[in-house]
């Protein structure tokens, strides 16, 4: 039986670097954003490659949907979601369906990284007050007890983190899972040459740094924004990770 792995995060948090992780098992497979065509089109946000991507993906989040929940012969289906790409139309019932696990990075960390990206995030940009919603209603909906895994754990203990959540989703730790081939993917989005590149010049998760991150005046705002929904996700992250971020 097949295991749904839904791993629901903002953008710029090492999420990439996690799907990488996973398909390097021989028993993965994995989707990149599938929701990400839909959010454009239905929004008529203007992002990198905007035509490229509706193109590349089916716009109507039914079929988005019909399509995660069909069959799939792999062991572990890795679905890599942002949570601001769920829009409110959606129908949620289908997350019971998956094994839903979240990935959070401090605030500060994603504005910077994201900025570099594409100017001037806003906090809908950044999917922390979705990703915090996401979480209540498969809490106190569906019933569920998903994992919160820290992006800042993963990178400082790769091995001990992933082996703690394989254990949690019921799934052995496979060592492939700490060492990839650098370079792009066939299952990559279309959108990988935008933002992809320094996962494609990656081998294996980055340790964090230990230099305080100063935060630009200009992000200030968007980051205290932002900081409540984390820090909600921050203190029922999963335990098993060896420290915790700087504050």
């Amino acid at each position: 039986m097949t295991i749904r792995l839904a791993m629901w995060s903002g953008p710029r948090n090492i999420s990439t670097a996690l799907m990488r992780s996973f398909e390097n098992r021989a028993d993965c497979m994995v989707s990149d954003e599938p929701f990400y065509a839909y959010y454009l089109h239905r929004t008529g946000i203007v992002h990198p490659m905007r035509d490229e991507v509706i193109a590349s993906q089916p716009t109507d989040w039914r079929e988005v949907v019909a399509g995660l929940t069909g069959n799939c012969s792999a062991r572990i289906w890795y679905q890599k979601h942002m949570t601001l790409h769920l829009l409110d139309e959606v129908n949620r019932d289908f997350l019971g369906q998956l094994t839903n696990v979240f990935l959070i990075r401090d605030p500060i960390e994603v504005a910077i990284s994201y900025h570099k990206m594409w100017p001037n995030p806003t906090l809908a940009d950044l999917g922390f007050m979705q990703q915090w919603a996401l979480y209540q209603y498969v809490v106190e909906v569906l019933g569920q007890r998903p994992v919160i895994l820290d992006s800042h754990a993963v990178r400082a203990d790769p091995e001990g983190t992933l082996r703690g959540l394989c254990a949690e989703i019921g799934v052995p730790f496979d060592p492939a899972m700490l060492v990839w081939p650098a370079g792009g993917r066939p299952s990559d989005g279309v959108w990988a040459s935008h933002w992809y590149t320094q996962v494609y010049q990656s081998t294996s998760f980055e340790a964090p740094s230990s230099t305080p991150t100063n935060v630009p005046d200009s992000l200030r705002a968007v980051v205290d924004a932002a900081r409540p929904y984390y820090q909600q996700m921050w203190d029922r992250r999963a335990r098993f990770e060896p420290g915790d971020p700087p504050k």
